[in-house]
């Protein structure tokens, strides 16, 4: 499995965001990722 096509800018947010280590975020397959982000963009419209 390659490693995500993600900015380390996005990364860093995401890692912040979530709660988990960088080097998890970049090694998280792609679908979990997404549903991962979809969970912050419901939370962030609350």
């Amino acid at each position: 499995m390659k490693p995500l096509q993600i900015s380390a800018d996005t990364a860093v947010k995401l890692a912040k965001a979530l709660g988990v280590p960088l080097e998890q975020i970049m090694h998280m397959p792609q679908h979990i990722l997404i549903q991962k982000m979809i969970e912050l963009e419901k939370n962030e419209a609350k």
